[in-house]
Protein backbone atom coordinates (compact mmCIF):
# COMPACT_ATOMS: atom_id res chain seq x y z
CA UNK A 1 0.00 0.00 0.00
CA UNK A 2 0.99 3.44 -0.17
CA UNK A 3 -0.21 7.30 -0.99
CA UNK A 4 1.17 9.89 -2.84
CA UNK A 5 2.00 13.18 -0.64
CA UNK A 6 2.68 16.10 -2.87
CA UNK A 7 2.93 14.68 -6.19
CA UNK A 8 5.44 11.94 -5.04
CA UNK A 9 5.11 8.56 -3.45
CA UNK A 10 5.84 7.91 -0.19
CA UNK A 11 5.67 4.24 1.50
CA UNK A 12 2.68 4.25 3.37
CA UNK A 13 3.16 2.61 7.05
CA UNK A 14 0.90 -0.52 7.65
CA UNK A 15 -0.32 0.19 11.21
CA UNK A 16 -1.40 3.35 12.60
CA UNK A 17 1.68 3.89 14.74
CA UNK A 18 -0.65 3.90 17.87
CA UNK A 19 0.16 2.59 21.53
CA UNK A 20 -2.43 -0.71 20.20
CA UNK A 21 -0.40 -1.43 17.08
CA UNK A 22 -3.61 -1.76 15.03
CA UNK A 23 -3.80 -2.02 11.51
CA UNK A 24 -6.11 0.80 10.47
CA UNK A 25 -7.32 0.81 6.93
CA UNK A 26 -7.90 4.00 5.42
CA UNK A 27 -10.89 4.90 2.78
CA UNK A 28 -10.91 4.88 -0.79
CA UNK A 29 -10.29 8.00 -2.67
CA UNK A 30 -12.49 8.14 -6.07
CA UNK A 31 -16.00 7.20 -5.31
CA UNK A 32 -17.77 7.98 -8.81
CA UNK A 33 -20.35 5.47 -10.16
CA UNK A 34 -20.76 4.32 -13.40
CA UNK A 35 -25.00 4.23 -14.21
CA UNK A 36 -27.07 2.87 -16.96
CA UNK A 37 -27.60 6.84 -18.00
CA UNK A 38 -24.97 8.54 -16.44
CA UNK A 39 -26.58 10.36 -14.23
CA UNK A 40 -24.65 10.58 -10.58
CA UNK A 41 -24.84 7.37 -8.28
CA UNK A 42 -24.76 7.40 -4.52
CA UNK A 43 -21.79 9.01 -4.17
CA UNK A 44 -19.21 11.34 -6.20
CA UNK A 45 -20.23 12.99 -9.74
CA UNK A 46 -22.20 11.81 -12.49
CA UNK A 47 -21.29 11.64 -16.16
CA UNK A 48 -20.12 8.05 -16.66
CA UNK A 49 -22.49 6.12 -18.42
CA UNK A 50 -22.32 2.52 -19.10
CA UNK A 51 -20.87 2.08 -22.84
CA UNK A 52 -19.61 -0.51 -24.67
CA UNK A 53 -15.26 -0.14 -24.71
CA UNK A 54 -15.34 3.23 -22.77
CA UNK A 55 -14.22 1.68 -19.18
CA UNK A 56 -10.82 0.07 -18.26
CA UNK A 57 -9.59 -2.16 -14.73
CA UNK A 58 -6.33 -2.24 -13.54
CA UNK A 59 -6.22 -5.43 -11.00
CA UNK A 60 -4.26 -7.45 -9.44
CA UNK A 61 -4.63 -11.57 -9.03
CA UNK A 62 -2.71 -11.47 -5.74
CA UNK A 63 -5.44 -8.75 -4.36
CA UNK A 64 -8.64 -9.74 -2.97
CA UNK A 65 -10.44 -6.84 -3.14
CA UNK A 66 -9.66 -6.42 -6.72
CA UNK A 67 -10.11 -10.14 -7.15
CA UNK A 68 -14.00 -9.20 -6.68
CA UNK A 69 -13.63 -6.96 -9.48
CA UNK A 70 -12.70 -9.40 -11.75
CA UNK A 71 -15.38 -11.65 -10.79
CA UNK A 72 -17.82 -9.82 -11.61
CA UNK A 73 -16.86 -8.77 -14.86
CA UNK A 74 -16.71 -12.51 -15.60
CA UNK A 75 -20.55 -13.41 -14.27
CA UNK A 76 -21.74 -10.44 -16.01
CA UNK A 77 -20.22 -11.23 -18.90
CA UNK A 78 -17.83 -8.09 -19.16
CA UNK A 79 -14.92 -9.43 -20.56
CA UNK A 80 -15.80 -7.66 -24.25
CA UNK A 81 -16.81 -4.93 -22.90
CA UNK A 82 -14.54 -3.47 -20.22
CA UNK A 83 -10.50 -4.28 -20.62
CA UNK A 84 -8.27 -5.09 -18.47
CA UNK A 85 -4.64 -5.06 -17.00
CA UNK A 86 -3.03 -7.22 -14.42
CA UNK A 87 -0.28 -5.48 -12.28
CA UNK A 88 2.57 -7.70 -10.98
CA UNK A 89 2.48 -9.72 -8.10
CA UNK A 90 5.44 -7.46 -6.41
CA UNK A 91 4.40 -4.56 -4.13
CA UNK A 92 8.18 -2.56 -2.76
CA UNK A 93 9.06 0.81 -2.53
CA UNK A 94 7.05 1.96 -5.16
CA UNK A 95 4.17 0.31 -4.98
CA UNK A 96 2.40 -1.77 -7.33
CA UNK A 97 4.12 -1.86 -10.89
CA UNK A 98 3.53 -3.06 -14.24
CA UNK A 99 6.53 -4.85 -14.54
CA UNK A 100 6.13 -7.83 -17.53
CA UNK A 101 7.76 -10.73 -15.85
CA UNK A 102 4.71 -12.12 -13.81
CA UNK A 103 2.96 -14.29 -16.09
CA UNK A 104 -0.51 -12.85 -16.79
CA UNK A 105 1.42 -9.50 -15.96
CA UNK A 106 1.63 -7.72 -19.20
CA UNK A 107 2.15 -3.98 -18.46
CA UNK A 108 -0.31 -1.14 -19.26
CA UNK A 109 -1.53 -1.36 -22.37
CA UNK A 110 -3.46 2.24 -22.18
CA UNK A 111 -0.41 4.39 -21.41
CA UNK A 112 3.01 2.23 -20.74
CA UNK A 113 3.43 3.60 -17.61
CA UNK A 114 5.65 1.64 -14.98
CA UNK A 115 3.90 2.19 -11.56
CA UNK A 116 0.27 2.24 -10.95
CA UNK A 117 0.90 5.45 -8.86
CA UNK A 118 1.61 7.41 -12.42
CA UNK A 119 -2.23 6.59 -12.93
CA UNK A 120 -3.80 7.94 -9.72
CA UNK A 121 -1.54 10.92 -10.70
CA UNK A 122 -2.56 11.16 -14.57
CA UNK A 123 -6.05 11.38 -12.77
CA UNK A 124 -5.46 14.07 -10.33
CA UNK A 125 -1.93 15.01 -9.91
CA UNK A 126 -2.87 16.67 -6.70
CA UNK A 127 -3.78 13.16 -5.62
CA UNK A 128 -3.43 12.59 -1.82
CA UNK A 129 -5.46 8.98 -1.76
CA UNK A 130 -4.15 5.61 -1.06
CA UNK A 131 -2.90 3.97 -4.74
CA UNK A 132 -4.70 0.71 -4.52
CA UNK A 133 -6.37 -1.91 -7.11
CA UNK A 134 -8.91 -1.88 -8.32
CA UNK A 135 -8.66 1.19 -10.14
CA UNK A 136 -12.03 2.02 -12.89
CA UNK A 137 -10.42 4.29 -15.63
CA UNK A 138 -12.78 6.15 -18.02
CA UNK A 139 -10.70 6.09 -21.39
CA UNK A 140 -12.85 9.17 -22.54
CA UNK A 141 -12.86 11.62 -19.48
CA UNK A 142 -9.19 9.99 -18.75
CA UNK A 143 -9.76 10.05 -14.86
CA UNK A 144 -10.06 7.11 -12.31
CA UNK A 145 -14.01 6.53 -12.37
CA UNK A 146 -13.89 4.40 -8.60
CA UNK A 147 -10.70 2.40 -6.60
CA UNK A 148 -13.64 1.73 -4.31
CA UNK A 149 -14.45 -2.48 -5.05
CA UNK A 150 -17.35 -3.17 -3.01
CA UNK A 151 -18.85 -0.25 -5.58
CA UNK A 152 -17.00 -1.40 -8.49
CA UNK A 153 -18.84 -4.85 -8.18
CA UNK A 154 -22.18 -3.22 -7.97
CA UNK A 155 -21.71 -1.16 -10.77
CA UNK A 156 -20.82 -4.19 -12.89
CA UNK A 157 -23.64 -5.86 -11.20
CA UNK A 158 -26.71 -3.70 -12.86
CA UNK A 159 -25.09 -0.71 -15.08
CA UNK A 160 -24.09 -2.54 -18.08
CA UNK A 161 -27.26 -4.92 -18.61
CA UNK A 162 -29.08 -3.08 -21.55
CA UNK A 163 -25.71 -3.53 -23.23
CA UNK A 164 -24.83 -7.64 -22.03
CA UNK A 165 -28.04 -8.50 -21.70
CA UNK A 166 -26.80 -10.47 -18.64
CA UNK A 167 -29.76 -9.91 -15.97
CA UNK A 168 -28.54 -11.66 -13.29
CA UNK A 169 -29.07 -9.61 -9.89
CA UNK A 170 -26.94 -10.29 -7.01
CA UNK A 171 -27.57 -7.40 -4.96
CA UNK A 172 -31.22 -7.91 -5.46
CA UNK A 173 -33.84 -5.37 -3.33
CA UNK A 174 -35.62 -7.65 -1.03
CA UNK A 175 -32.47 -8.78 0.09
CA UNK A 176 -30.10 -5.68 0.56
CA UNK A 177 -30.53 -5.14 4.09
CA UNK A 178 -29.53 -8.75 5.01
CA UNK A 179 -26.92 -8.83 2.59
CA UNK A 180 -25.46 -5.42 4.10
CA UNK A 181 -25.71 -6.95 8.09
CA UNK A 182 -24.23 -10.02 7.09
CA UNK A 183 -21.27 -7.94 4.95
CA UNK A 184 -21.08 -6.06 7.66
CA UNK A 185 -19.48 -8.74 9.81
CA UNK A 186 -17.55 -10.93 7.38
CA UNK A 187 -15.53 -7.70 6.41
CA UNK A 188 -14.58 -6.10 9.55
CA UNK A 189 -14.47 -9.35 11.09
CA UNK A 190 -13.11 -11.80 8.18
CA UNK A 191 -11.71 -9.54 5.01
CA UNK A 192 -10.65 -7.11 6.90
CA UNK A 193 -9.85 -8.84 9.78
CA UNK A 194 -7.23 -11.43 8.65
CA UNK A 195 -5.21 -8.08 7.60
CA UNK A 196 -5.78 -6.99 11.47
CA UNK A 197 -4.46 -10.11 12.39
CA UNK A 198 -1.37 -10.42 10.09
CA UNK A 199 -0.27 -7.18 10.72
CA UNK A 200 -0.76 -6.49 14.39
CA UNK A 201 2.36 -4.95 15.67
CA UNK A 202 1.28 -6.07 19.67
CA UNK A 203 -0.01 -9.51 21.13
CA UNK A 204 -3.39 -7.64 22.52
CA UNK A 205 -3.94 -5.85 18.83
CA UNK A 206 -3.46 -9.80 17.47
CA UNK A 207 -5.75 -11.03 20.50
CA UNK A 208 -8.08 -8.88 19.53
CA UNK A 209 -8.24 -9.19 15.93
CA UNK A 210 -8.38 -13.39 15.84
CA UNK A 211 -10.79 -14.58 18.10
CA UNK A 212 -13.69 -12.00 16.19
CA UNK A 213 -12.14 -13.90 13.13
CA UNK A 214 -12.65 -17.68 13.90
CA UNK A 215 -16.43 -16.35 15.80
CA UNK A 216 -17.28 -15.58 12.18
CA UNK A 217 -15.88 -18.40 10.61
CA UNK A 218 -17.52 -21.27 12.78
CA UNK A 219 -21.04 -19.14 12.56
CA UNK A 220 -20.23 -19.30 8.80
CA UNK A 221 -19.40 -23.39 9.31
CA UNK A 222 -22.96 -23.36 11.11
CA UNK A 223 -24.26 -21.51 8.77
CA UNK A 224 -23.52 -23.58 5.88
CA UNK A 225 -24.74 -26.82 7.60
CA UNK A 226 -27.94 -26.05 6.60
CA UNK A 227 -27.79 -23.38 3.74
CA UNK A 228 -26.39 -23.37 0.86
CA UNK A 229 -25.45 -19.59 0.46
CA UNK A 230 -25.25 -17.19 2.98
CA UNK A 231 -28.93 -16.04 1.97
CA UNK A 232 -29.96 -19.35 1.92
CA UNK A 233 -30.99 -20.80 -1.87
CA UNK A 234 -29.88 -17.41 -3.79
CA UNK A 235 -25.98 -16.82 -4.55
CA UNK A 236 -25.63 -13.05 -3.80
CA UNK A 237 -22.33 -10.28 -3.51
CA UNK A 238 -22.24 -11.38 0.04
CA UNK A 239 -21.05 -14.97 -1.34
CA UNK A 240 -18.67 -13.45 -3.75
CA UNK A 241 -16.95 -11.08 -0.75
CA UNK A 242 -16.80 -13.83 1.49
CA UNK A 243 -15.24 -16.28 -1.58
CA UNK A 244 -11.81 -13.94 -2.32
CA UNK A 245 -11.13 -14.17 1.09
CA UNK A 246 -11.49 -18.10 1.47
CA UNK A 247 -9.46 -19.02 -1.18
CA UNK A 248 -6.84 -16.93 0.15
CA UNK A 249 -6.63 -18.47 3.88
CA UNK A 250 -4.88 -21.50 3.25
CA UNK A 251 -2.52 -20.17 0.79
CA UNK A 252 -1.40 -17.23 2.98
CA UNK A 253 -3.71 -15.85 5.88
CA UNK A 254 -3.49 -19.37 7.89
CA UNK A 255 0.20 -19.01 8.14
CA UNK A 256 1.27 -15.67 6.64
CA UNK A 257 -0.92 -13.41 9.25
CA UNK A 258 -1.14 -16.13 11.74
CA UNK A 259 -4.67 -16.83 11.44
CA UNK A 260 -3.68 -20.35 12.51
CA UNK A 261 -6.44 -21.86 14.23
CA UNK A 262 -8.27 -23.52 11.44
CA UNK A 263 -7.84 -24.02 7.87
CA UNK A 264 -10.67 -23.90 5.77
CA UNK A 265 -10.06 -27.40 4.44
CA UNK A 266 -10.25 -28.33 8.25
CA UNK A 267 -14.24 -26.83 8.10
CA UNK A 268 -16.06 -29.21 5.72
CA UNK A 269 -19.36 -26.94 5.22
CA UNK A 270 -17.08 -23.81 4.34
CA UNK A 271 -14.62 -26.28 2.24
CA UNK A 272 -17.29 -27.50 0.02
CA UNK A 273 -18.88 -24.15 0.35
CA UNK A 274 -15.86 -22.50 -1.22
CA UNK A 275 -15.10 -25.32 -3.77
CA UNK A 276 -18.49 -24.81 -5.28
CA UNK A 277 -17.77 -21.27 -5.90
CA UNK A 278 -14.60 -21.64 -6.89
CA UNK A 279 -16.32 -24.17 -10.00
CA UNK A 280 -18.40 -22.08 -10.58
CA UNK A 281 -17.70 -21.30 -14.61
CA UNK A 282 -15.39 -18.83 -15.26
CA UNK A 283 -14.41 -18.18 -11.74
CA UNK A 284 -11.55 -20.35 -11.55
CA UNK A 285 -9.88 -18.58 -14.60
CA UNK A 286 -10.16 -15.18 -12.01
CA UNK A 287 -7.70 -17.11 -9.35
CA UNK A 288 -4.01 -17.01 -9.34
CA UNK A 289 -2.33 -19.18 -6.61
CA UNK A 290 0.77 -17.85 -8.02
CA UNK A 291 0.41 -14.27 -7.39
CA UNK A 292 -1.18 -14.66 -4.49
CA UNK A 293 1.36 -16.54 -2.70
CA UNK A 294 4.08 -14.50 -4.29
CA UNK A 295 2.53 -11.12 -3.50
CA UNK A 296 1.83 -11.81 0.22
CA UNK A 297 5.21 -13.42 1.24
CA UNK A 298 8.05 -11.49 -0.97
CA UNK A 299 5.97 -7.97 -0.68
CA UNK A 300 5.31 -7.64 2.74
CA UNK A 301 8.70 -7.75 4.20
CA UNK A 302 7.34 -6.02 7.88
CA UNK A 303 5.46 -9.88 8.28
CA UNK A 304 8.19 -12.19 6.21
CA UNK A 305 11.59 -10.25 6.10
CA UNK A 306 13.57 -12.83 4.48
CA UNK A 307 10.95 -13.17 1.65
CA UNK A 308 10.88 -16.82 1.55
CA UNK A 309 8.12 -18.28 -0.27
CA UNK A 310 6.53 -21.09 1.32
CA UNK A 311 5.80 -24.66 -0.80
CA UNK A 312 2.39 -24.75 0.79
CA UNK A 313 -0.10 -27.50 0.83
CA UNK A 314 -2.31 -28.36 -2.44
CA UNK A 315 -5.52 -28.81 -1.40
CA UNK A 316 -8.07 -30.30 -4.79
CA UNK A 317 -10.46 -27.02 -5.75
CA UNK A 318 -12.04 -29.66 -8.36
CA UNK A 319 -12.64 -32.14 -6.02
CA UNK A 320 -16.60 -32.68 -6.11
CA UNK A 321 -18.57 -30.72 -3.38
CA UNK A 322 -21.99 -32.21 -3.16
CA UNK A 323 -23.67 -29.31 -1.86
CA UNK A 324 -27.74 -29.67 -2.84
CA UNK A 325 -29.89 -26.91 -3.98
Amino acid sequence: MGQLIDGNWKTEKLVDGGKDGKFVRKDSGFRNWITADGSAGPSGEGGFPAESGRYHLYVSLACPWAHRALIFRKLKGLEDHISVDVVHPDMLENGWTFQTDGGPAQGDSLFGNSYLYQIYQKSDPNATTRVTVPVLWDKKQNCIVSNESSEIIRMFNSAFDGITGNTEDYWPADLRDAIEEVNSRIYTTLNNGVYKAGFASSQNAYDSAIHPLFDTLDWLENHLATHRYLMGDRLTEADWRLFTTLVRFDAVYHTHFKCNRNRITDMPNLWAYARELFQRPGVEQTVHFGHIVRHYHYSQNNVNPFRIIPINPSPDWHKAHKRGT
